[in-house]
């Protein structure tokens, strides 16, 4: 086996290439009709946002690291500039087929289902003094136009938000005539307005907050000619560089790093297609980019504003069916919850499964006399939370709560901060992890004196202590009183809270120690397994693959011929299918209704079946970089469900998968009579509907 082959770039898709390409998959969905329609509209807001934070960290991280002279060349043999070119390329093209597909085709589906989006140019007489009135009462006195001259240069605006630029003819009160003016709309302005329904015919009917403001630009420069009104929007670097070696207190230092945030460097230009070029030079001097980073579009420049259109219209008809995930009723007992976990482990499966599980586990451990400690890693959640009240009530109540709160988790920090604000209040111990290491890790472990002695319970997770995502992500729980895993767990916590040298844990994989180091001998097992006739499969299911050795340790086992099955929602730069290489490596990506979030590793391990749940994405931020575990499912019922419910199912006949080329494009699975929708079918299996 030559593994210096396995060294060639051409083996390697790009990263950011492939996020890219992860986002034209979701936007696939807007096409799918047999969707819902509403929901097909849903597709492209996230598709807005997606495409915003990959500009505001991924795109701004490789502008600066061109910026400051980096020749470094990627995996894949790309160097950054030539990255960039690529990235500018793909992105103009996914943001035309963006506005194309909102005009063409989800604005006339949505006029057929009498919901309408009018422009200017069709607002009837009475609908047009209406919106003059309701620009007067509530738009215009909220608004501050800044003429541009030397004693108001062009202002500092912030990240996203919607702006003008107008150009003006005259003079005015004082003899002024710069030319030019802005308009920055607040974001206490709905972005859109529904129109009362007696102006109208039957249906909804709504307006832009843009198209009012255009409408309505002379009344902010009485006397003066308006000869354009023109909108646009910046997005600017989002990334917080924190040097963690210069500072004392990482709130403090975060605090003010969250403020500089809305005003970082420009990366995109986003303004209407009809606005003039030397506007545009104009406006791309101001913000110190390259004509390559202007985006036109073809419609409102930020399509996420399109979103409370789904909060107006209330048609149970163009939405998802409604369903109830299943709760075991049973574990509302105080204590039973503690109880069952006596005689066995429980696996939960969100969102089909109740989160209210989790919710349940905490709550009777805060109301528990026989607690004594709750310990909980906390990554995105909600200030005002279940699982937030019930440490609030454990502190109170005298019970030990210590909560390791990341406080870096990006675009949440400042309500982590909140929340770390609100349970000190009560009296928990709150800490932030290491410094240099992100707490990614979902754990929650509970001490309970029973008869006489300590005892251990822990539930982990794949996913976040987040009511909301939970309805929404798809994800795995486990709890357990396994003596040895909770022992592992109490061990983390205090790695965790202390210090110390690593201690070899028994049964949890732990990043940034063993876990990758684990991988690769699993890995090389099934390998050796293959090398000697014996069966041998390998099956991954992540959020993302990266990582440079993993992927050469799965290229090895390729050609010892295991067989391997991957399932990587988002970025994969693993190239599939090559001959010699990776021919028995299959890559699917799986989107649908739920966002696929679990992380799943199963070795078949000669019949003696290795399956572990993780926090952790197979890149090298999760590997080296972050606080994460993984843990095993060691019950054989367990196991069995994890393989039906999980991975056959995904691997199936599977209408919401596409599949990696050896090119590095994505086929979508051939749609027949047999093939069969995974998600639809774990809501008939396991909710309440």
């Amino acid at each position: 086996m030559d593994t210096n082959k396995l060294d060639d770039p051409a083996l390697y898709l790009n990263r950011e290439l492939s996020q890219l390409a992860f986002n034209c998959r979701v936007l696939a969905q807007t096409l799918d009709e047999t969707q819902p329609l509403l929901e097909r509209l849903r597709y492209l807001f996230i598709c807005s946002s997606n495409l915003d934070e990959f500009f505001e960290i991924r795109v701004a991280g490789l502008k600066q690291e061109v910026a400051f002279g980096n020749r470094q060349v990627t995996h894949d043999g790309l160097h950054l500039e030539e990255v960039l070119q690529r990235i500018n390329e793909g992105a103009h093209a996914f943001s035309q087929e963006q506005y194309r597909i909102l005009n063409e085709v989800l604005l006339p589906a949505l006029k057929q289902e009498h919901i309408h989006l009018i422009d200017r140019a069709h607002w009837t007489e009475q609908q047009a003094a209406w919106i003059k009135q309701y620009f007067r009462n509530e738009v215009l006195p909220i608004l501050t136009p800044i003429a541009l001259d030397l004693a108001h240069p062009f202002p500092r605006l912030v990240n996203k938000s919607l702006n003008f630029v107008v150009s003006l003819d005259g003079k005015d009160a004082f003899g002024r005539d710069s030319g030019l003016a802005i308009i920055h709309a607040p974001r206490v302005l709905d972005r859109i307005i529904r129109l009362p329904a007696e102006l109208c015919e039957t249906g909804d009917h709504f307006i832009f907050l843009a198209s009012v403001i255009d409408a309505h630009a002379d009344d902010l420069f009485p006397g003066m000619n308006i000869t354009g009104c023109y909108q646009f929007r910046l997005t600017r670097n989002s990334e917080l560089f924190v040097a963690e070696n210069s500072m004392d207190d990482l709130v403090h230092t975060l605090k003010g790093k969250l403020f500089a945030r809305r005003f970082g460097e420009v990366v995109r230009l986003e303004v209407v297609d009809y606005c003039p070029e030397r506007i545009c030079n104009f406006l791309l001097r101001k913000c110190n980019i390259g004509s390559e980073f202007l985006y036109r579009t073809q419609g409102p420049v930020n399509l996420q504003w399109l979103a409370s259109i789904l909060n107006h219209v209330h048609r149970d008809d163009l939405h998802y069916p409604a369903w109830t995930s299943s709760f075991d009723s049973g574990l509302m007992i105080p204590g039973s919850i503690f109880n069952k976990l006596k005689n066995e482990d429980v696996l939960i499966h969100h969102p089909y499964q109740s989160f209210k599980t989790v919710e349940e586990f905490i709550q009777q451990a805060a109301h528990d006399r026989r607690v004594i400690a709750i310990k909980i890693t906390l990554y995105r959640t909600e200030t005002d939370s279940t699982v937030i009240d019930a440490l609030v009530n454990a502190a109170r109540a005298g019970i030990e709560v210590t909560a390791v709160i990341e406080l870096r988790a990006r675009f949440d920090e400042e309500e982590n901060i909140a929340l770390a604000n609100r349970l000190q209040e009560a009296g928990a111990l709150v800490v932030y992890g290491v410094v240099g290491y992100k707490t990614h890790a979902k754990m929650t472990l509970v001490v309970r004196r029973e008869h006489g002695e300590l005892a251990r319970y822990v539930h982990l997770a794949t996913g976040n202590y987040h009511h909301q995502t939970a309805k929404q992500y798809v994800d795995l729980s486990l709890f357990t009183r396994d003596p040895e895993i909770t022992t592992d767990i109490h061990y983390v916590f205090q790695q965790l809270t202390g210090m110390g040298r690593a201690t070899k844990l028994k049964k949890i994989l732990h990043a940034p120690f063993s876990l990758h180091k684990t991988l690769l001998s699993l890995i090389e097992q099934e390998t050796e397994q293959a090398l000697a006739g014996k069966p041998a499969k390998i099956i991954i299911k992540v959020n993302g693959l990266t990582e440079p050795s993993i992927i050469k340790a799965l290229y090895q086992a390729s050609q010892a011929g295991v067989k391997i099955d991957l399932i990587v929602r988002g970025i994969c730069c693993l190239r599939p299918g090559v001959p010699g290489i990776s021919e028995h490596i299959r890559v699917r990506s799986v989107i649908g209704r739920f966002l696929e979030h679990s992380r799943v590793y199963y070795f078949y391990n000669n019949g003696k079946e290795k399956v572990y749940l993780a926090s952790a994405d197979l890149m090298e931020r999760n590997l080296f970089y972050r606080v994460e575990v993984a843990f095993p499912i060691e019950d054989k019922k367990l196991i069995a469900r994890i393989k039906k419910e999980v991975l056959e199912l995904l691997l199936g006949n599977n209408r919401e998968s596409w599949l990696l080329q050896p090119d590095g494009t994505y086929q979508r699975h051939a749609i027949n009579a047999k093939t069969i929708s995974v998600q639809q079918t774990l809501i008939s299996q396991l909710s309440e509907s």
